[in-house]
């Protein structure tokens, strides 16, 4: 999956995916089920995923993508984030636990980040312009 990359030098550097695949970084409180704070872990387990969440992220599982969780739930509730994902039969590569808390994140990489807002349902990813902070050049 992954491919050799490298600078203009011809000095190897991080490999990169194929184009045509997406490493999907994707919260679960609030994102695939309802929000629940990690004080109140009992409900961790019962919480129903959301419908079109499952679907959608299956499919892209499916055709090739990575999906990760990337939660702010932390290691202490790995076991049942883990139970309760394969039980709701979510497919999934692996889980980033201890996202900090509290939102308006800004995430800066030496690679091409695309950040999309949950709003409320899943659907297929369309391309909108909208404004963003850069560095200058």
């Amino acid at each position: 999956m992954l491919q050799e990359a490298f600078d203009q030098n011809g000095q190897r550097i991080s490999p990169k995916l194929a184009s045509h695949i997406k490493n999907y970084l994707i919260d679960i409180d609030g994102t695939v089920c309802d929000d629940v704070p990690n004080e109140e872990p009992e409900r961790m387990g019962i919480v129903d995923p959301y419908p079109d969440a499952l679907e959608t992220l299956n499919r892209w599982y499916d055709e090739g993508h990575i999906i990760y969780f990337f939660t702010s739930r932390t290691e202490a509730h790995r076991t049942i984030t883990e139970a309760w994902l394969n039980k709701h039969g979510f497919k999934y590569h692996g889980i980033v636990f201890g996202k900090p808390r509290g939102g308006n994140y800004h995430w800066i990489d030496n690679h091409i980040v695309r950040a999309t807002q949950y709003k409320g349902k899943f659907t297929d990813l369309v391309l909108k312009q909208h404004e963003i902070e850069v560095f200058l050049d």
